[in-house]
Formats: structure tokens, C-alpha cells, sequence
């Protein structure tokens, strides 16, 4: 098995691929909504060495790439402001808005810096009370919690001069979305283990009830995938919907309760419009009214931006599970990495950024 002899633990990728063979009767279709797992599905060539009655597809479970347009566009406008230090990761800063990126900002003489904590931004403020410091806060329910501590350290330092551009969704409005669409054809899904070791499994127990299909939570270890796999074969092989826990040594049905409550405290639940999907009912996180001073769009009066996405990027029909990356027409070609029109190009969870490094091969 060429595919995984990088990986340390073959022994149990074998067992898991027996598993899956010994299950598995009829064809399932399977949703895993993260890109770290998509990543290493590709990575390692798991997806190549499935029963062929298993079809894998990849879901929106990539902030990057979910980020709207019009997102990126106010924080290029704000970034280019000379009064403002824009703090970001470094993932954000290739993502194409509708003229313009991070990237060309920083080019250009923006102050953008690269940092690896939204705390960091808050030292830059305490260092720089002559200037305006603005994160840019993305992601799922994973990354809230740290923001969400940014905010209220910013509140009680009384710092004047820190806001974040706040762009995080939520995970279960979306696996909602997809299950609801009459073009689904997932049958079960995968869910990322980061984002349940912060907010437990609760939400996805009425998911699973309502539109009888299993989810389970795994790691991101080629074991991890396939075990998780196994546990959701065997659950639709015996007609089955549950939510099972395959990263149990990280999650807890509870999830984090003081990460839970930083988030509840900071956020509330929004509406949201999702980057080739459109807007998701309840997906999105906002700043609470007690926390609108570091509101970074009502700062510099920037909420009314709007954008079109690119007609050639069919980012939305990858994200939904709907067809693979390199069934778009500009794949490797006016889409690559150096020059991407959409961003699932871009992002390191980005399916079609794994698509390109671990298949371009196969691509036309």
C-alpha cells in the first residue's frame, strides 16, 4: 500500500479497510464537512483504496473558503486605510475578493501583519495606541473561543483603539442546508473533531433524528477517517441514524463548557452568507450589542459593501458536495494556487488546493 507507508500506523489503517469491506453491501454516499480531513483522505490516498461502493464527497467545513466576497473586500478596504494595523492569518491574505486581496494591500504599503493568535493583535494595540489594530476574526466554532477572549480582554484593558472584522459560521446550520437541498445526496456524514471538542455534539442529535442520517465525529489521522467511516457504514447498513463519537480522546458530547460559555458571552447567532452558497438562516456569529465598539464594520462604516463572486468559479457546487473540483472548467488552468479565483484554491483546507497538490495528475 504505496499510499499510506508514510503513515506510522498501516496496521490500523489495514483493519479499518477490511472493516469497510466486510460492511459495506451497497453504494453510500459520504460527506466529510472538514477540509483537514479532506486534506489527508487525499494526502494519503485513502479515497483510492475504499470499496468501490463508497464515494466520498467534500463539504463547506473550510472557513477560508466560506468566506464571502464581500467579506474580503471590506477588509481590503479597511487594510488600506494608513491609520490601520490589519492582523490576519496568513491564509486570509491570498483569498481573492471581487478587484483585490490582503496581499496586494501589504504590497502596496498596507500595514497587514501575519499573526498566529488574536491576542497578539491586542499587544499590538497596547503598543500602538496611535493606531487602529483590527483582526480579522474567521472560522468555525474552533477558533470563536480565542476570539471571543480577545473581545473581552480588549473590554476590560479598555483598549480604544482594537476591533475585529467578524466572520465566523457555524457547522450544523450548514449540514442542515445540505441535508434540506433537493439536489442532497449525502447519506452520512463526517464531522470535524476540532469543532465538537469546543461545542460538544448536541446540535447535530435533531440533524441526525430529523433527516435520518448518521454523523460521526473523527479525527484527522488516516485511522481516524477510517474508522470513522466503518462506524458510519455500519450505521447505514443497518438503517441507522445516530451521532457517534470517534475522537473520544478529544471530544465530549458536552463539549468545552468555559470555551461554550466565552462564545454565548461575546456572540449571538446570526444569519449568514456563506461564499458560493449564499446566506444559511442562524449560521453565522455577530458581536453582542455590549460589544459593538470592536465592531470593525460599524467602525469604519463598512456594512453596506457588497460584491459578486467570479461567474467561473464553481466553488459553491464543490462545497456542497455537488461535484469535485477538477469537474470545474478552469481547474489547474486559470484557477492554481499562484492564481486563484476562488478559495478553495487558496486555503490549506481547501478541497480544490488538495486536489491540485495530491491529483493534478488526473486533472483533464
Amino acid at each position: 500500500m504505496r499510499f499510506i507507508s508514510e503513515y506510522r500506523d498501516s496496521t490500523a489503517v489495514r483493519h479499518w479497510l477490511r472493516e469497510l469491506q466486510n460492511l459495506v453491501t451497497r453504494p453510500w454516499t459520504i460527506m466529510e464537512i472538514c477540509g483537514g480531513q479532506t486534506h489527508s483522505f487525499l494526502r494519503f490516498g485513502l479515497d483510492e483504496l475504499l470499496p468501490k461502493e463508497i464515494t466520498l464527497v467534500h463539504g463547506p467545513g473550510c472557513p477560508v473558503c466560506v468566506t464571502p466576497v464581500e467579506l474580503i473586500d471590506k477588509a481590503v478596504a479597511i487594510a488600506s486605510r494608513p491609520e490601520v494595523i490589519f492582523c490576519s492569518f496568513g491564509d486570509m491574505l491570498r483569498v481573492p475578493g471581487s478587484k483585490d486581496d490582503l496581499l496586494r494591500v501589504k504590497s502596496r504599503g498596507g500595514d497587514v501583519r501575519i499573526v498566529y493568535s488574536p491576542l497578539d493583535a491586542i499587544e499590538l494595540a497596547k503598543q500602538h495606541p496611535d493606531r487602529q489594530v483590527v483582526f480579522f476574526a474567521v472560522g468555525f466554532e474552533t477558533t470563536a473561543p480565542a476570539n471571543a477572549m480577545a473581545v473581552l480582554q480588549a473590554a476590560e484593558a479598555g483598549l480604544k483603539n482594537f476591533s475585529v472584522l467578524v466572520a465566523h459560521v457555524r457547522v450544523p446550520p450548514a449540514i442542515e442546508a445540505i441535508l434540506s437541498s433537493p439536489r442532497n445526496h449525502v447519506k452520512g456524514f463526517l464531522a470535524a473533531g476540532h469543532v465538537c471538542t469546543v461545542m460538544g455534539t448536541e446540535e447535530y442529535l435533531p440533524l441526525a433524528k430529523r433527516y435520518h442520517t448518521p454523523i460521526v465525529v473523527t479525527g484527522f489521522e488516516p485511522a481516524d477517517l477510517l474508522q470513522g467511516l466503518a462506524m458510519c457504514v455500519a450505521q447505514l447498513e443497518a438503517g441507522k441514524a445516530e451521532v457517534e463519537i470517534q475522537y473520544s480522546r478529544s471530544v465530549r458530547p458536552e463539549g468545552n463548557i468555559v470555551a461554550r460559555r466565552n462564545i454565548d458571552q461575546v456572540f449571538r447567532i446570526v444569519d449568514r452568507k456563506w461564499r458560493g452558497i449564499g446566506m444559511i438562516p442562524q449560521s453565522g456569529l455577530a458581536l453582542r450589542d455590549e460589544f459593538l465598539d470592536f465592531d470593525a464594520e460599524q467602525r469604519f462604516a463598512t456594512a453596506d459593501v457588497t460584491a459578486e463572486e467570479s461567474p467561473e468559479c464553481i466553488a459553491g457546487e464543490v462545497l456542497q458536495g455537488h461535484k469535485k473540483p477538477m469537474a470545474c472548467p478552469v481547474f489547474g488552468t486559470r484557477c492554481t494556487p499562484a492564481h486563484p479565483l476562488g478559495a478553495p484554491m487558496v486555503s490549506s483546507e481547501g478541497a480544490c488546493a488538495a486536489y491540485y497538490r495530491y491529483r493534478r495528475h488526473e486533472a483533464g
